[in-house]
């Protein structure tokens, strides 16, 4: 049974399968990177991003995103996030572990994007000794609620930033579904709107493990591998993290596993939307659906074994499309959801009427 709960409960895609085999089958490989695959993932990677750019592999998200941040700021700086970036409620306090203290200054934002009007207000609203100075500024895309920043906001923000000397991070575990949600080219998305350093997530589309550190701007990847070795996330065969790469690069597998996973997302929002009770409560712009289930409907499908998260951040619950997400699996839930708030309905008491007052 498929479930909504996460795009990480889905296996690995078949292509990205098959490299990882070819790489097993290659005989002996450097280690550490050194190896012919790592440098093959990098060149496709360059290719894909048309620029030159250093590329680093580690093992997961939170590493990936906590010590790009790291190597942005030093412990007395600041990072400027939404109060809904994934850096800020889901990573355990990574970025501000691995930079030694640097704080995370949040700032609100309509469907959990930043504004560069807000931004500009913290940046400038302290310059004295006693309030760490902002250094960076990181982007969900997507965001936590499923919505995407346009190129043009994007650009719009790395103005901001950079007028200040900060620098620009992309938190990208969902990059590919951006990318194929606004039909632009990497390149676009990133370095050419003012982006310094991308975490690229290939997890959440098709790959068993791995993610790619891409830094646009080289002089911050200064020292960035003895941060990746220091933190335990330089593997020592790491063919076996970079060769998946190329079953999802090829033939731009990547796209196809995105645009899939969003579309099933735009199908299961048209379907439970239209079910009573149900009030979708963001624009399903990549892969996630956010919605308020009647609690009574809700309760029902957990007992019947669909699993999904309630997103305590925004309300509601969120509903995680994948890249092998079946349409007979969204018509199924869907089916499943409006039979629950039915039966509800059905049982509910009547209401009784108002009793008239007699007169005096």
């Amino acid at each position: 049974m498929q479930d909504f709960a996460s795009d990480n409960y889905a296996g690995v895609c078949p292509e990205a399968l098959r490299a990882l085999v070819e790489a097993n089958a290659s005989g002996h490989e450097v280690a550490y990177g050194d190896d012919s695959w790592t440098r093959r993932v990098c060149d496709r990677l360059r290719a894909l991003f048309e620029t030159d750019c250093e590329v680093f592999f580690v093992f997961n998200g939170t590493a990936a995103n906590s010590l790009a941040l790291a190597s942005l700021c030093q412990s007395y700086q600041s990072v400027i996030c939404h109060e809904l970036a994934h850096v800020e409620t889901d990573e355990c306090g990574g970025p501000e572990f691995f930079s030694n203290g640097s704080k995370l200054i949040t700032s609100r934002g309509p469907l959990g994007k930043l504004d560069p009007v807000a931004i500009e207000a913290l940046v400038t609203r302290r310059n004295d000794i006693h309030s760490p100075r902002p250094k960076a500024v990181t982007l969900t895309q997507a965001t936590e609620v499923g919505t995407l920043y346009t190129v043009e906001e994007v650009r719009a923000i790395s103005e901001v930033a950079h007028r200040h000397g900060m620098s620009v991070h992309m938190d990208g575990a969902r990059f590919a579904n951006a990318v194929a949600a606004l039909a632009v080219s990497p390149a676009d998305m990133t370095w050419r709107a003012g982006v310094d350093v991308l975490c690229f997530g290939g997890t959440k589309n098709g790959l068993p493990v791995g993610e790619a550190v891409v830094f646009f701007k080289k002089s911050l990847a200064a020292d960035f591998a003895y941060r990746v070795k220091q933190a335990g996330q330089l593997a020592s065969k790491m063919r076996f993290i970079s060769a998946p790469w190329l079953g999802l690069l090829d033939d731009d597998v990547w796209l196809r596993n995105a645009r899939h996973a969003n579309a099933m997302a735009r199908l299961l929002a048209e379907r439970i939307g239209a079910i009573p009770g149900v009030r979708i409560m963001f624009p399903p712009q990549a892969n996630a659906v956010f919605a308020e289930l009647p609690v009574d409907a809700a309760r029902t499908l957990r007992q019947n074994g669909w699993v999904f998260y309630d997103f305590i951040a925004a309300g509601g619950s969120r509903l995680m499309c994948a890249w092998d997400t079946a349409p007979e699996t969204v018509a199924r839930f869907a089916a499943e959801l409006n039979a629950a708030v039915m039966a509800g309905r059905a049982v509910a008491p009547a209401a009784v009427p108002p009793i008239e007052p007699t007169a005096a």
